[in-house]
């Protein structure tokens, strides 16, 4: 059980675990996901972290078959410039190890945001806090838990 398992369950949301076979030379965990589950690859979102100026971190959640608009990005979070966190950054302030990271049951809730075009689906997929294991719920749950904001991030 994951924490982002445990944190799903304790909102009381309605979701769904999916786990499939993770392969150690997946070149992008999140297509992977997609591919081995039958999901459109616009409907799995991917959680990157970035970082401001100030070394303040930021969650970006997005389709696995988009890149992130860093400006974007950095404009939706109301800063000047973000940068992507390094790769202990992620680990040491989610919890997660890479091609983990779920935005729920992280150590430290950081500021969210959901691009837009989740809400063109009844439902999402994201990491469920390990590799090979998604939860599929509602893009608006996931953003209330998290007090996310949607928009336009991709590049």
């Amino acid at each position: 059980m994951t924490p982002a398992i445990l944190t799903a369950r304790k909102h009381n949301l309605d979701f769904f675990v999916h786990d499939y076979e993770h392969d150690l030379s997946a070149e992008s965990f999140g297509m992977e996901a997609s591919e081995k589950l039958g999901i459109d690859p616009k409907q799995v979102f991917k959680t990157l972290v970035v970082v401001d100026s100030d070394g303040k971190l930021y969650v970006a959640i997005l389709p696995v078959s988009h890149s992130l608009s860093l400006k974007k990005c950095a404009k939706a979070m109301g800063v000047k410039k973000v940068s992507m966190a390094a790769p202990k950054q992620v680990e040491a302030s989610t919890g997660y190890v890479l091609g983990g990271v779920s935005p729920l049951g992280q150590k430290k809730r950081l500021p969210t945001v959901i691009d837009s075009t989740a809400k063109g689906f009844a439902t999402i997929y994201v990491s469920a806090g390990k590799r090979g294991l998604e939860i599929e719920l509602s893009s608006q749950d996931l953003a209330n838990i998290l007090d996310a904001k949607f928009a336009n991030i991709l590049s």
